[in-house]
């Protein structure tokens, strides 16, 4: 395969307009562009060809491929060459030729348009990921509100805040630093940075972080950290340092291109020069080594790869699973470590009610309860309040109208319901106000039971009573605890979970998948040492996430994966496949897919080597007929071609999804 797969290419297109990136467009890619003309000469050509037309018809037209799609590769084999180095681009370039050169004009313009497709489809993958870096910075704001000493507000951009400076943040708005909270209360959506599923209370010396978006409090915030040295900064910086030291990535047949390709031209002129120097004729001399450049060209073992790396992407890609490259495949395979993020991996991302515990002195059915605390909950945004209402109208229930609706930060939401006032919001900040204490105590009671499991609990008062207490909790996907013993069975070792969200919520999720290797409350950097360590153990670790906070471990990890229905930008763009279709058992099913195309790999170079080496023998023991030669040589690529096939049917993804 061409080394242009693992060639870091420099994006084109993506330009800043009005605050964001804009993504790049295949064609915008000058690979793109050579490697779709050559492809549309070649379909131009190859019908005329097969149904007998005139030579010069199609010749020019195969002729143009050649220019269009093999100039690059060529010119980047000769640069190589002189840095004394040969690499498989030059090699598969002068085979094409020599193809071309005896009259196997078609095998030759095929091998230039794979080549070309090949190169121009990793162009692209590298230049999305570029953008989706930079697109990251869009999450901070560009301008932020600083207070001067007299309180005068000056709006500025973030990027001339120094620590020390004193920064305004409205409701709504994202928080243009890092630093800490001098006034105010708030919740703030930091899952760009944590992970964590809900808005986090802030009060005054609670930490937040540029990017992140403010609820519907106002803060005064003091910046702790220069703009450059911002969590979501550190985050880009990661992203591109582990994009770019991430050791060079191979095919299999790709470890053996600088050996192959000077044995194979070293044989070839000396096959040539030397009866040459001995007085043989020019053209049988000729002709011989054209034939031994053929039967021995690597096009057989090119394509005892290819097929069964593409069949397996497109099998995968059938079954809901994006491959991005065949070294992607490739190296799913190997992995024996694996590491899981929560939020939106092994959970769905979204908070659901339960639990419905009404009190039994409130006299009240656990409908009548939801009721209550969805009618106040309807008119917030808050993602607590949307988790209410979608539970009653999931029951089916009828919200009666409401009234004199508040929202307190950190608090609650009050409104009047029927005449009546029912707060729903914090155990802990509502009990303080309570009148009944029977009720207070009962109502503590089960909050500490609930929040003990891991949930969100959520108080519901009416009338100054507390009356019942509802639960509300990330769901965990119904495939998680299969997916998790599954991974066990094929790696040889329990998954981590790496996870920004409390301990006490991850241990609780974690203890019901079967894991029992735990790192809570991560950074993003902090994900990244702990992939590493696992790295530097000797492990190939396999990393599965969705979020922004996620990418730079996906980035460093051997191989990631990002789940595609709630996954950031960042994150699909910097993993190395996409589960689009969100089922996280298509992952271990995957990587078992990935071992089975290993071993097909396997199989197809053994038979193309035996051909080959026959082949070789025969031209330089006897005389092998170059269309004996040929014959022999397209023969083993279709072999090896149809045996790759097999992994495109169904049955494949059936056998992996039962490997164990």
């Amino acid at each position: 395969m061409s080394s242009t797969l693992t060639r870091p290419v420099a994006p084109a297109g993506p330009v800043r307009t009005g605050g964001s990136w804009r993504r790049t467009r295949i064609l915008a890619l000058p690979e793109a562009r050579w490697a779709a003309a050559a492809l549309l000469l070649f379909l131009a050509a190859l019908p005329l060809q097969l149904l007998g037309a005139p030579g010069w018809t199609w010749g020019p037209l195969y002729a143009l491929t050649y220019i269009t799609g093999g100039w690059e590769p060529g010119w980047e084999g000769l640069k190589a060459l002189r840095e004394k180095t040969l690499d498989v681009d030059l090699l598969m370039v002068v085979a094409a030729l020599g193809a071309a050169a005896i009259g196997q004009v078609l095998d030759g313009a095929l091998l230039i348009v794979i080549f070309a497709t090949s190169g121009a489809l990793e162009a692209f993958a590298t230049a999305r990921t570029a953008d989706s870096v930079r697109g990251l910075l869009d999450l901070a704001p560009a301008r932020a509100t600083r207070l001067g000493e007299a309180g005068a507000e000056e709006n500025v951009p973030t990027e001339e805040l120094t620590v020390g400076d004193v920064i305004l943040v409205r409701p709504g708005e994202r928080v243009g630093a890092d630093g800490r909270v001098l006034d105010g209360a708030s919740e703030v959506d930091q899952a760009t940075i944590t992970g964590e599923p809900l808005p986090v209370p802030k009060e005054p010396g609670d930490e937040v972080f540029a990017g992140t978006l403010n609820g519907t409090g106002a803060l005064r915030v003091t910046v702790e950290r220069d703009p450059s040295d911002s969590v979501i900064a550190r985050i880009v910086a990661m992203v591109e340092e582990a994009s770019g030291t991430k050791a060079p990535t191979q095919l299999f047949i790709e470890k053996v291109e600088q050996r192959y390709s000077i044995g194979m031209v070293a044989a070839t002129v000396a096959l040539f020069a030397v009866p040459l120097a001995f007085g043989a004729a020019l053209q049988p001399t000729l002709l011989r080594a054209m034939t031994f450049m053929i039967v021995a060209s690597p096009c057989a073992v090119v394509l005892a790869t290819m097929p069964p790396l593409l069949s397996a992407i497109a099998n995968a890609g059938r079954h809901g699973v994006l491959i991005k490259s065949a070294v992607v495949m490739e190296r799913l395979g190997p992995v024996d470590a694996v590491a899981l993020d929560k939020t939106g991996t092994l959970t769905e991302g979204t908070p659901r009610v339960t639990d419905i515990r009404p009190l039994v002195s409130s006299g009240l059915t656990g409908d009548a309860l939801l009721t209550l605390a969805a009618a106040a909950e309807h008119p917030s945004e808050h993602p607590l309040a949307r988790a209410v209402t979608e539970a009653a109208r999931t029951r089916g229930l009828a919200l009666p109208a409401v009234a004199d609706f508040t929202s307190a930060p950190g608090t609650g939401v009050t409104a009047t319901v029927d005449g009546r006032t029912v707060a729903v919001g914090s155990p802990a900040r509502l009990l303080d106000v309570r009148t009944g204490e029977a009720e207070a105590g009962a109502a503590a009671e089960l909050a500490v039971q609930l929040e003990e499991d891991g949930r969100t609990a959520a108080l519901v008062v009416l009338d100054g009573t507390p009356v019942g207490v509802l639960g509300i909790a990330d769901r965990l996907r119904t495939d998680a605890r299969s997916t998790v013993a599954r991974l066990t069975r094929l790696t040889g070792g329990t998954p981590v979970l790496v996870t920004g969200d409390n301990p006490r919520a991850a241990a609780r999720l974690a203890a019901e998948v079967g894991i029992d290797d735990v790192r809570a409350g991560l950074l993003p950097q902090d994900k990244v040492h702990a992939v590493k360590a696992m790295e530097s153990a000797g492990r190939k670790v396999l990393v599965v996430g969705d979020g922004v906070n996620d990418a730079p471990a996906l980035a460093a990890a051997h191989t990631g994966i990002a789940m595609g229905r709630a996954g950031s930008d960042l994150a699909l763009e910097t993993a190395d496949a996409v589960v689009v279709r969100d089922e996280l058992a298509t992952v271990p099913t995957t990587v078992a897919l990935s071992r089975r195309c290993r071993r097909l790999v396997v199989q197809n170079l053994v038979i193309a080597a035996v051909f080959i080496t026959g082949l070789v023998i025969w031209d330089l023991a006897g005389t092998l007929p170059l269309p004996l030669g040929v014959a022999g040589h397209e023969g083993s690529t279709v072999i090896v071609g149809l045996n790759g096939l097999r992994l495109l049917r169904d049955a494949a993804w059936t056998r992996a999804e039962r490997e164990r």
